[in-house]
């Protein structure tokens, strides 16, 4: 599930809301982090980046090493 503020899959609202408040709201930026930077961010969990770990897949990106 989208909305209209990030191009996101359902993350659940607390990785969502985390991602936003850091500025984050194109799947793309989260290129720019490592799956370890994610975790860092307050409200991101392990589920969440194995979710937006898929999206980047299937868009043939990923997150920095």
């Amino acid at each position: 599930m989208t909305d209209d503020l990030t191009d996101f899959p359902d993350i659940g609202k607390p990785a969502r809301g985390a991602l936003i408040h850091e500025g984050y709201t194109r799947l793309e930026q989260l290129t720019a982090l490592s799956e370890k930077e994610l975790l860092k961010i307050h409200g991101v969990g392990p589920k969440a980046v194995g979710i937006l770990r898929e999206a980047l897949r299937e868009r043939g990106l990923s997150f920095r090493p």
